[in-house]
């Protein structure tokens, strides 16, 4: 009997706590049928087409709404793991009473590659390795695959269906894994997807997704506006804590400068409260449209003192093959070579591109000397080249396949030697006399070289990891107490950072063109700031400072250059060394 007893009180107990715990929201009118709002309409589709996740099948819906005028290309919103929210009655509705424009909703599921039909074995589930994962496979799948498909369907009145190609017409979301798919495709393609609704988000350790916070506080600010939701009864397992991974994004979203909206509660890993605030969310992300979603301002140390308010990247030149060895001389005129052709340009303080009649035989590195004369690697004939002011050729060195190089005032040259990314490199220094001695081997692909502003301190990128390394230069130029110095941001689909080219200010800072755009370290060595090269996904090879005050960054990127003006000023290594105020420790 006491037993009996005991089990009872055990169920009432328990009865009790759910009811205490119960998830009771109130419901928005925009949920629910309206008498008199027109009905859109939803078309379906099967995709199993895809070249980005190859034999992968999946349901796509189209929501259409009844406003929608196809001599208008319409807004879009791209939800994962199919209909939620109620959307399509939410979108009735709002766009009824003009509280969103009229937008067409592109429902998704996850792919499975499907099992042979008669076999005991099951398909295989996509939904974590799409939604998951970082990079920008997931944003080319809808921008390059999905939408196209969208656009091929029409409605059951005929009306060809015709999407917005402007970013700023565009939102993503959904829950859970979906939630960080929907804010990965804004972060990797902001100019495709400025806005972005995220429930129960998956922001923790299962595909890398536990990065974001970080990066977002180092990441020069992208025009995305995101609306947050989740609650203190979310998932705490192996991978994170739901919770306060969520937490962590909304504080690092506000300190970065972004249009962050959040509403926090008490649920569980569930979509009731997401259904709850769908409305509002979407109230709230197309709130003032057309205007656009523009950057905020980062509280970032870092970037605020670097950036100048309105200055962006420019477009110096494109069309090339690939551009490297990006220098200045002394004036702040600019050149760099596309590799493949042998081509030299010029960049004139007017701004003005100047082919050069030089045949660099495929050099890579290039440097002025204090001489004020042009220095090159040429790897088509492995020589160190020097050019004076007519561009006459002396050969200053042979038999080195290097890559890059960088003069002292001193006289003394750095350079780098790959020699593959399997085979350890070289670093080598060639005296004014021409004497060549090997200073350093072993590093995995040793690539971009530059020096301290005081010149008492030799970096070097490994371009097979995600290292800079570091020596002091000793009095006879040799190198000593050589250390692993600049840790670096390496995207999610590389195994390496591919630091290349680098250069330091006079307040000592590196800028190090990598696979993640510039990024900027202080002089212990740590990454406090990045600044992505458009398009977002161009390789940044090389990186001087030029201009006639020397604060104009100048990249090269893959077949483009780009150049834009900051709140500093590079350092020359012809001009006297320069001695930077102590770190901040």
């Amino acid at each position: 009997m006491k037993k009996i007893f005991f089990i009872v009180n055990l169920l009432l107990s328990v009865s009790l706590f759910a009811q205490q715990t119960a998830e009771n929201y109130p419901v928005d009118s925009a949920s629910m049928l309206q008498p008199g709002v027109p009905r859109g309409e939803i078309l379906k589709f099967s995709f199993s087409q895809s070249k980005i996740f190859p034999g992968t099948s999946r349901e796509c819906w189209v929501y259409v709404p009844a406003q929608y005028d196809p001599g208008k290309p319409a807004c879009v919103y791209v939800n994962q793991d199919g209909i939620q929210w109620k959307a399509t009655t939410v979108f009735d509705n709002l766009i009824h009473k003009k509280e969103m424009p009229v937008t067409i909703g592109v429902f998704v599921t996850p792919g499975k590659v499907l099992a042979d039909s008669g076999t005991d074995a099951v398909d295989r589930f996509n939904r974590s390795f799409e939604y998951d994962g970082l990079g920008d496979a997931y944003c080319r799948f809808i921008l390059t695959e999905i939408l196209p498909e969208v656009e091929k369907q029409k409605t059951s009145d005929g009306r060809e269906i015709h999407l917005s190609k402007n970013g700023n017409d565009r939102a993503i979301g959904g829950s859970s894994s979906g939630a960080i798919c929907a804010f990965t495709a804004a972060w990797e393609h902001p100019e495709e997807f400025s806005r972005v609704f995220s429930a129960i988000g998956t922001y923790v350790g299962l595909r890398g997704g536990d990065r974001y916070p970080i990066l977002i506080r180092k990441y020069e600010p992208k025009p995305i506006r995101i609306f947050l939701q989740d609650g203190n009864n979310d998932l705490n397992i192996y991978a994170g804590d739901w919770w306060k991974a969520n937490e962590t994004m909304e504080r690092s979203l506000t300190f970065a400068g972004y249009e962050v909206n959040h509403v926090w509660g008490e649920g569980g890993h569930n979509g009731n409260h997401g259904n709850a605030i769908f409305p509002e969310a979407m109230r709230w992300l197309w709130k003032d449209w057309p205007k656009p979603v523009v950057k905020g301002n980062s509280k970032n140390d870092f970037l605020s003192t670097l950036l100048v308010p309105g200055e962006d990247w420019e477009l110096v030149g494109q069309g090339y093959q690939f551009t490297e060895g990006t220098t200045a001389n002394g004036k702040g005129e600019v050149y760099y070579q596309d590799i493949p052709t042998s081509k030299t340009f010029k960049i004139g303080l007017d701004g003005k591109l100047v082919t050069m009649d030089v045949d660099a035989k495929k050099a890579s590195g290039t440097c002025f000397g204090p001489d004020g004369k042009r220095y090159t690697v040429a790897g088509g004939t492995k020589q160190i080249l020097r050019y004076d002011a007519n561009e006459k050729e002396t050969v200053i060195a042979d038999s080195i396949a290097g890559n890059d190089l960088i003069i002292a005032n001193n006289g003394n040259i750095y350079v780098t030697v790959p020699d593959g990314t399997i085979r350890p490199g070289k670093v080598y220094l060639i005296r004014s006399n021409g004497e060549k001695i090997v200073v350093d081997e072993g590093l995995k692909f040793p690539n971009g070289v530059a020096l301290s502003p005081d010149q008492t301190q030799l970096y070097v990128t490994e371009s097979a990891t995600h290292w800079i390394w570091v020596y002091k230069i000793k009095k006879d130029g040799t190198l000593t107490y050589k250390q692993r110095y600049g840790w670096l941001h390496a995207p999610d689909l590389e195994d390496n950072a591919w630091p290349d080219g680098l250069r330091c200010d006079t307040a000592g800072r590196m800028y190090v063109a990598s696979r993640s755009g510039i990024q900027i370290l202080d002089q212990l060595g740590r990454v406090e700031a990045i600044i992505p090269i458009p398009p977002s996904h161009s390789q940044a090879s090389n990186v001087c400072f030029g201009g006639p005050e020397f604060n104009i960054l100048y990249v090269s990127a893959g077949d483009k250059v780009f150049r834009r003006k900051l709140k500093t000023r590079g350092v020359n290594s012809f001009d006297k060394p320069v001695k930077p105020a102590n770190p901040r420790l």
